[in-house]
Parts: C-alpha cells; structure tokens; sequence
C-alpha cells in the first residue's frame, strides 16, 4: 500500500491545475512532442502531448479524469518502459515520497531523451512558512525528514536550472502552501486532506495548532500579524522547479 492509498481519495476534489503554475511548468516543457508523468498522481499539469502517467497508488489512478493519458500502476524506481520511452518526463510534487531517490532519478534520466522537469520544494524556505513556523511545528519537524534538498537533485540529475514558482494568492490548486493568503481553509479538513504533510501528520497532532490559528483568525490576531500579505498577489514559499536538458 502506497501513502496515497490512504491519504490521497480528495485528491480529485482539492488538488486541481492552477493554470498559471501550469503555464510555468508547460513552458519548462518546452516543444517536447512526448511527456511522460512520473509520480502523476491525479494527473494535474500533464499537457495534451503526455503519452503515459506513471503512479503506485490506485486510490489515485482511479481519481484521473476521462480522457487523461493511461497510467501504469509502477514506482519511479522501477518504471517498466522503454529506454528513450519520452523527449520529455516531469515529477511535480512527487519525489519527497520516493523510497530510493537516486534510483528514481537515474529512471527518469533513462526514459527521457531530452529533458526533465521537477516541481519541488526548498525546505529552507518553506520552514519560514507561517502555517508551519507559528502553527504547526511539528509538521515542519516531519517535513525535515522527507524534503529532498535543491542540490542533491541538482547534483543528481547533472546540473538543473533552478526557477521560483510563485504561488498566487487564489491558487486553484490545494496544495501546503496555497492558502497562505486565505486562512481560514486551514480549517478545513477536506482542504487539509489533499495535504500529505497534514493528512499523514494526523489529526491529533494538529488539534493544539489549529485551534490557535483559529482563535487568531477570530481575535484578529493573524490579520495584524501578517497585514504585510494581505495586499500581495503572490509569495515564494519555497516551491521550486528544477529544469534538466539531457
């Protein structure tokens, strides 16, 4: 059973493409005519030339859309296709979960021709993340055991471009740090479901954290603590994609 047999079933509801994140990940794409996904998830973000989705969890395979490219229920560290299989092959918001992360990436740099593209995130950026800093440091404390550094995937993958993704403040989609700018949805357990950093943390866990956020948002307290986001359009949370030509 994968992490997403037993976190992932609203994944289908609250984690949807947020078209300007999806516009910076197609541009990193560039003119590849083939993408596979590896780590695909529900399929968010695979544009109209990806061939193949590549996921473990069949919680989340039977989430996809119709009309999606297929999936194989397969690990990254073991992905049964063809050498040179894709120009190109992505892994957004995936490779935290991976059991083997060399394995996985020298998989991904086998079946791509040309390019790779990683959405992530640079953990020492997203510690300084309210929710986490002032709320809930326990997850940040479980983030730092699974957060995969910038520069070993660069190293990894034999050099990488690294680009900020900016997180609008109406991100569309649910993932950690989408709702900076909207707190209250915090609050909420479906929105905190489609988080696996929330949802594999547990309830009990958040309870202290949660009902501070919530007396805070009541009182007015985080409103006058963080009136300098209340105007901002969107805020670097950490979240990074790493573009690798072969």
């Amino acid at each position: 059973m994968t992490t997403y047999d037993t976190v992932g079933a609203t994944y289908g509801r609250t984690r949807r493409q947020d078209p300007r994140i999806a516009a910076q990940i197609h541009t990193a794409l560039g003119n590849a005519a083939t993408v596979i996904n590896v780590g695909a998830g529900t399929g968010s973000y695979e544009p109209p030339q990806t061939v193949l989705a590549i996921e473990p969890s069949s919680v989340m395979i039977a989430q996809r859309p119709t009309g999606a490219a297929p999936a194989l229920q397969a690990s990254a560290e073991s992905i049964p296709v063809a050498d040179d299989a894709a120009e190109a092959v992505m892994a957004l918001l995936t490779v935290h979960h991976w059991t083997d992360l060399a394995a996985g990436i020298e998989e991904m740099c086998r079946i791509a021709r040309r390019r790779i593209v990683i959405l992530t995130w640079d953990q020492n950026v997203n510690r300084t993340f309210w929710l986490l800093n002032e709320y809930l440091p326990e997850v940040a404390a479980f983030d730092e055991t699974r957060a995969v550094g910038i520069d070993r995937l660069v190293a990894l993958l034999g050099g990488a471009r690294v680009e900020t993704v900016p997180i609008p403040y109406d991100c569309a989609d649910g993932f950690g740090g989408a709702y900076w700018r909207r707190p209250e949805a915090y609050l909420d357990p479906v929105v905190r479901a489609g988080m696996s950093h929330l949802a594999q943390a547990g309830e009990e866990v958040l309870r202290a954290g949660l009902t501070r956020l919530s007396d805070d948002l009541s009182s007015g307290r985080w409103h006058e603590r963080h009136a300098d986001l209340l105007d901002r359009e969107t805020l670097d949370a950490g979240y990074r994609l790493l573009v690798a030509d072969l």
